[in-house]
């Protein structure tokens, strides 16, 4: 057969044949114009796709090499029939290919629990962000799926059953030109009477017997129903430094609504990647009730009211997606804007519901519909804040522990460092006791524990409210009288302020001193002055117990503070060691003999001050903490709130990334981004 230009040529030989190559010539230029139009009235990601070389439309048989896929997701504890459901849909994605891995989002030990049965292909990830109930942070858990090694990562509700048409949808879109996000909706299964077999590879009925794949589509296909309320959403993603939208991602609290609208809208508004709807050709569903499950998750649940739905939650995300981006302007149904992918005699398809139906490979074609155009993004912003905020680490279940910071945008800035140290270190129990609405409303969007301060003082201004202001005398002594409240409920209190970086926990060894003893960090910085000094009891820092001699002194505390003029500090070392150190004993305590209350100074060695041996100014300040034993480290001794909040980011005590809102991770290499 010869070639169509060597055809093209031997018409030239024959005039007859005039007539027909001016048709030819009319044919193909009217074929140009209109693959022109029609390439023109594609989303942007597809007109860049067409500048680039084709490669061969896949049907699902190919030899080419499969990419790895790493299926990210984060499960409820695996107890009851939403544990039953979740093993299901678990065991169904490790069956789609052997070389599939499994990232499990949780803290919960029902969940390491279960990964451990199977292998290594599921790994339990519990370094991202969570909220002091355990629920995770959705901007953290694309973070970390974005991090992945494997060339397509997939984030997906933990109850989402896939089969194996889902792997074909991969590697076809795997070899596109172009970045890609790949958005589905699971389908609703009423009854689903099928489980996988002891091996993971074979799909069996009630009876026991198999079934074939393209049987168990049919009967998906049968029963399924679409659930446009639901809030279960598949995203996939070919990794990479492009990201899947433009600006920051709000940190949303995953499952408690609107965080996957939020990101496919953006995602269509930053026309970074081509977005489409994969929803009609792959398999996934999610079966609201099983004829088997496994025996071990037929118990009921005993978590409690603590895991049912909380409205505060779903408010927080809907106050977020209202700050942030353009999911308000945009209709409801945001699917309905999508770029179908469908599957249409064993090929697939591209379908722009816009104006035209366009297969990939093969050309455009016209087809109803309409696209609505990109828009910009709008960036909520916060107001300034004060605050303070509590931790707990004492007996029962409340709090023990009260953290205090006066100021505005920097502290909130430190106290989310503070707050994602102590989450390193695996202390998650505390709580932030807001002075005013802003920083009550930031917590909340944080994800920590608050409450609003009913002692705080009215008409705090940010511009007038620092150290050594009439204002900071008045918000400070806020503190010692919660602290006396706290105490007279019956528990331990640790005080910290959030400029307190903690190299380890302390409570281990604030503990071992016995009853009746106040221990507090000094505020001496020369190194061979007595560190009970006249004033030098840091009230930023002490660990106070609820016995009687305690809650005793506190209250002359609390009384000496509110007649005088000063910060609540000097009235602590006033009373408790008497003016000018009256009750001092030795270099390193006091006694108050009124309340038989011994006041302990903390070894500066172990709990230095911001001005002792000058060791934020070394080189290599944690090595030079831990060549001293430091358990805590003050920053303190420092004029002014930038320079202090320099200092300790350039000392690289910082734990924080406030561009992302997210604790810094090793996995994710952000570094922190402070304006000074």
């Amino acid at each position: 057969m010869r070639s169509a230009s060597s055809l093209f040529a031997s018409l030239g030989y024959y005039k007859a044949s005039q007539v027909g190559l001016w048709s030819v010539w009319l044919s193909g230029f009217l074929l140009i114009s209109l693959s022109l139009y029609a390439s023109q009235r594609l989303p942007s990601p597809f007109r860049d796709h067409n500048k680039r070389p084709k490669v061969a439309t896949y049907n699902g048989s190919g030899d080419s090499a499969f990419p790895s896929v790493t299926i990210f997701s984060a499960p409820s504890p695996f107890v009851g029939s939403v544990g039953a459901r979740q093993a299901l849909a678990v065991r169904s994605w490790l069956a789609l290919s052997p070389d599939v891995v499994v990232v499990l989002f949780g803290q919960h030990p029902s969940i390491l629990s279960f990964a451990t049965t199977l292998a290594s292909r599921v790994l339990v990830e519990s370094t991202i962000d969570f909220t002091f109930l355990g629920t995770p942070f959705y901007h953290s858990m694309v973070a970390r799926s974005r991090a992945s090694s494997s060339d397509i990562a997939v984030l997906i509700d933990p109850e989402t059953i896939l089969l194996p048409d889902f792997i074909s949808a991969l590697h076809y879109t795997h070899k596109l030109h172009h970045d890609w996000l790949l958005v589905a909706r699971p389908r609703n299964v009423s009854h689903f009477p099928f489980h996988l077999d002891d091996t993971g590879k074979h799909w069996l009925q009630e009876d026991g017997k198999q079934i074939k794949i393209g049987k168990l589509r049919e009967f998906v296909i049968q029963k399924q129903r679409w659930s446009y309320c639901g809030s279960r959403v598949l995203l996939a993603w070919n990794t990479g430094e492009l990201p899947l939208h433009a600006g920051v991602l709000p940190p949303f609290l995953y499952g408690k609504g609107l965080h996957d609208q939020w990101v496919i809208n953006e995602a269509l508004s930053s026309e970074i990647r081509l977005v489409f709807d994969a929803s009609e050709s792959i398999s996934s569903f999610y079966p609201e009730s099983m004829g088997l499950w496994s025996d071990q998750f037929s118990r009921p649940s005993e978590l409690g009211a603590d895991f049912g739905e909380r409205i505060w939650e779903f408010d927080g995300n809907s106050h977020l997606a209202t700050l942030y981006g353009t999911l308000y302007l945009r209709p409801t149904n945001i699917s309905n804007n999508l770029v179908k992918l469908v599957k249409c005699g064993g090929k697939y398809l591209f379908i722009n519901v816009a104006e035209i139906a366009y297969n990939t490979f093969q050309g455009p074609d016209v087809h109803n519909g309409r696209l609505l155009p990109s828009s910009g993004k709008e960036q909520g912003r916060y107001g300034l804040l004060r605050m303070r905020s509590i931790v707990q680490s004492g007996r029962e279940k409340l709090m023990a522990c009260i953290k205090d910071s006066i100021a505005g945008n920097s502290y909130r800035d430190m106290l989310m460092s503070w707050v994602c140290r102590l989450r390193r270190l695996s202390i998650s129990n505390f709580i932030v006791c807001a002075l005013d609405p802003e920083i009550y409303h930031f917590a909340i969007l944080q994800g920590l524990p608050v409450f609003k301060d009913p002692l705080a003082p009215s008409n705090i201004s940010f511009n007038d409210c620092h150290f050594g202001t009439k204002c900071f005398q008045r918000v400070t002594k806020v503190k010692s009288r919660l602290v006396l409240q706290i105490l007279k409920l019956g528990y331990d209190v640790l005080l910290s302020d959030v400029d307190v970086y903690w190299f380890n926990n302390p409570m281990p060894f604030l503990r071992s001193f016995g009853p009746a003893v106040l221990v507090a960090q000094s505020d001496e910085y020369k190194v061979k002055a007595p560190i009970n000094l006249p004033r030098r009891l840091n009230s930023g820092f002490y660990f106070a117990r609820s016995d009687h001699a305690t809650i005793a002194a506190m209250s002359k505390v609390v009384t000496h503070a509110l007649s005088s003029d000063l910060s609540e500090q000097p009235s602590f070392y006033d009373v408790l060691c008497g003016e000018g150190g009256v009750n001092r004993i030795g270099d390193d305590r006091c006694f108050e003999p009124e309340t038989n209350l011994t006041v302990h100074f903390l070894d500066r060695n172990h709990f230095p001050n911001g001005g002792y041996q000058g060791l934020w100014e070394k080189r290599n300040v944690t090595a030079a903490c831990m060549k001293k034993g430091c358990i805590v480290l003050h920053n303190n001794w420092i004029s002014g709130r930038k320079k202090k909040l320099k200092r300790q980011v350039l000392s690289g005590l910082w734990e924080y990334d406030a561009s992302t809102r997210m604790c810094l991770q090793s996995w994710h290499g952000t570094k922190s981004t402070i304006c000074f």
